[in-house]
């Protein structure tokens, strides 16, 4: 409805008011007292009128006795002053009227707008569907043991739990505190595999394939947290996980090493740790610090919390690791020291993640109320690679793919040795267990070979004339594993033949190290100080060269790195990298 209207104001009685005034009230109430004068109400005048549809339109008079510098000269007759249009009173068409090209800008100017809309719209839904399943995975009740989700059908199947317990529990929304049934034969020492596929676990039921395992992971890369890298001491380069980028994307990273109770006795961490941050370096990974660590006496474990708290700043902190490295180990031992001062962390300890030998235990990502500042810490499903001797392992013989005790390293030729000559060595073939085969090519006489692994896997010496027959022969009795000849039978044993040509520039310290993945590794000298104390030192080789062939089952990795300083004779002749005032400043820091 459009109302036009006039309102005119004058002291004097003789001017006479507009023919009709229009209102939409019917009366108005009288001004206060302050505002009667020079005004009065006698001279304002109300009329009501149902009114027609017309445009608005709107003048005002100035009153004779008013400020001549507001009004004009009051002897002039009022003006009115248009409020919209122009001079003329044509409606569009003056100066405040848009033009033809602001119209067209503004057009533009809208797309555009609406585009950035659309793409932040489309960023975030993408977003949201690539976190989706992890997201999902938080709503389903799952064993706080493992993972899994629960479920009451199939019985042999991770995540089981008996009927009636579970309609308890969830009567009573305890569902969080139940283990399923799979983790309570694991914790009795039960060895039940449940991952398969590439990189999975021969024998048993396969419920998940570690590519499924690895797809839990993919949401990281697009959230905000704060990851916590373990790596394997025994199997540093088997461990690693180098593409831990693709799963993380740019979230900050504090990389811990497990296990190092178990180097040998007298080993000297100072070097240690040079020599991990050295190698992590070289794999161009960018880390906030190392930690040298042990999950079972608690060795540096303090300055991991430390730090995690200084650096979480209200995220979520997520463990992870290649399988088998011992994330639900270290989760335990973080647990228990934070449970010194914070009452959340104390609280959680009751249901912590399962420990187990077998390599998949963690099938699911599982959170845990840790932080009193919030924020949650997870525990991860392993990295199953399938570079690894795990892989390849009958399941019943992973446990001895697991060193229990302090490492003690079996040096070839050892001082009882019977081998001797001018050529020491060459011509021997040194088996480890019956999953490495190690075929002496060029060596010195003096050069030997220290074996640095599970203690379960037997060393012996054979010419390499009478390996093969010997391997066929032997394989599932002597040489193990597999652990017996029936295993055995399915054994397609080692397939991968690797030539090495080792060179070396000291003699007085080791060259290298042959690392086998998910094994352990073995250290070259190319003349061991024991061996020549007896003899004279011999002439060296033009080209300074050991040459060696090492056989692994088909899918195991060999890897040739520096040597590793362990023991009492590494802190002799490991030598530190001198550094530049930029690689001193951008190098991680390494604790202890």
């Amino acid at each position: 409805m459009l109302i036009s209207a006039n309102l005119s104001l004058s002291l004097n009685p003789s001017i006479k008011m507009p023919p009709k005034t229009f209102s939409i009230f019917p009366s108005l109430p009288s001004l206060p007292h302050q505002f009667q004068n020079p005004f009065s109400n006698s001279h304002l005048h109300f009329k009501t009128h149902l009114p027609k549809f017309s445009l608005i339109k709107c003048s005002a008079t100035a009153a004779p006795n008013s400020d001549p510098q507001l009004h004009g000269n009051p002897q002039n007759p009022p003006t009115q002053v248009p409020i919209s249009g122009s001079e003329t009173g044509t409606e569009g068409a003056g100066a405040a009227a848009p033009t033809r090209g602001q119209l067209f800008l503004e057009h533009h100017q809208a797309q555009a707008a609406s585009k950035l809309v659309l793409a932040a719209n489309k960023k975030r839904k993408k977003k949201e569907k690539l976190s989706g399943s992890f997201k999902g995975l938080n709503s389903v009740d799952c064993c706080y043991g493992c993972g899994a989700p629960l479920q009451i059908q199939e019985v042999d199947a991770p995540g089981f739990v008996d009927p009636d317990t579970y309609a308890l529990k969830k009567k009573h929304r305890q569902l969080k505190t139940v283990i399923c049934g799979r983790c309570r034969l694991l914790s009795h020492g039960h060895m039940i595999t449940a991952v398969g596929g590439h990189g999975g676990y021969a024998g048993g039921k396969q419920f998940v394939t570690a590519e499924e395992l690895r797809d839990k992971l993919s949401h990281l890369r697009h959230e905000k947290a704060l990851i916590v890298k373990l790596v394997d001491i025994v199997d540093f380069y088997g461990s690693f996980l180098s593409r831990v980028r693709d799963l993380t994307g740019a979230n900050p990273i504090i990389l811990v090493v497990t296990k190092i109770d178990l180097l040998p006795k007298g080993t000297d961490m100072n070097c240690v740790g040079d020599w991990i941050v050295e190698a992590t370096t070289k794999k161009k990974l960018n880390v906030l610090s190392v930690h040298l660590t042990s999950s079972k006496s608690l060795v540096g474990i303090s300055g991991v919390v430390a730090e995690t708290q200084e650096e979480k700043k209200g995220r979520d902190v997520y463990i992870m690791g290649s399988a088998n490295v011992g994330k639900s180990a270290f989760i335990t031992a973080l647990l228990m020291l934070m449970g010194e001062r914070d009452p959340v962390a104390a609280a959680a300890q009751k249901y912590k993640p399962i420990q187990s030998a077998v390599p998949g235990t963690t099938l699911g990502p599982i959170p845990i109320d840790a932080f009193f500042s919030g924020g949650k810490l997870y525990d991860t499903p392993g990295v199953h690679l399938h570079h690894r001797q795990g892989a390849v392992v009958p399941t019943d013989d992973l446990p001895l793919l697991a060193p229990r005790s302090r490492l003690k390293g079996r040096s070839i030729p050892s001082n009882r040795d019977t081998i001797s000559g001018a050529r020491g060595m060459e011509g021997f073939s040194i088996f480890w267990g019956g999953l490495v085969r190690v075929d002496v090519l060029k060596v010195l006489p003096c050069t030997r070979l220290t074996f640095y692994g599970p203690k379960a896997l037997q060393i012996h010496i054979v010419p390499t004339a009478e390996a093969d027959e010997f391997y066929k022969k032997e394989i599932g009795l002597m040489l193990t594993p597999p652990t017996s000849k029936q295993r055995a039978e399915s054994w397609n044993g080692l397939e991968t033949e690797r030539r090495l040509q080792l060179r070396f520039d000291d003699p007085d310290r080791p060259s290298s190290d042959i690392a086998i993945s998910g094994l352990g590794w073995i250290t070259i000298e190319p003349i061991s100080k024991e061996l020549r104390m007896s003899d004279p030192i011999p002439e060296l080789p033009d080209d300074n060269e050991l040459h060696f062939n090492v056989h692994v089952p088909k899918p195991v990795e060999i890897f040739v790195r520096s040597p590793l300083p362990v023991g009492k004779s590494g802190s002799e002749w490991y030598q530190y990298r001198e550094l530049t005032e930029q690689e001193e400043e951008f190098r991680p820091k390494w604790y202890y």
